[in-house]
């Protein structure tokens, strides 16, 4: 037994800026090309460790939830020409606002999804 009062579950070490940058791009960038799995991972595990991984994993996952929510829209209504055109513009939406938020997220900027519905507060 050691001496020392803390334990090694009381909590999470802060990352680095440089670590946050990194996590923040990666947890962006997945976001952009599995969906919303990532994000979802990222926010359970990283949101502790900093602020700014916190602002970019709830940002990626509310976009990410957003983007579930038109994917299913754009599946019902499938049936009328407007479903297709749902699908498409959210695919696309998801890769290139993943892709900006990468970007921003690497050069240590915060970005917030212009389209994004806020489910979850920091």
């Amino acid at each position: 037994m050691s001496d020392n009062n803390t334990s090694p579950y009381a909590g999470f070490t802060p990352l680095t800026p440089s670590d946050e940058k990194l996590w923040a791009t990666l947890v962006q960038l997945g976001g952009a090309l599995f969906g919303f799995i990532v994000p979802l991972v990222g926010f359970l595990i990283l949101r502790s460790r900093g602020p700014f991984i916190r602002e970019h994993t709830t940002a990626a996952l509310n976009w990410q939830i957003t983007l579930v929510l038109a994917y299913f829209v754009g599946t019902v209504t499938s049936v009328l020409f407007i479903g297709i055109l749902i699908l498409i513009a959210a695919g696309v939406l998801q890769i290139v606002f993943g892709i900006i938020a990468a970007l921003r997220a690497y050069s240590g900027q915060l970005y917030t999804y212009p389209l994004s519905i806020k489910f979850i507060q920091n």
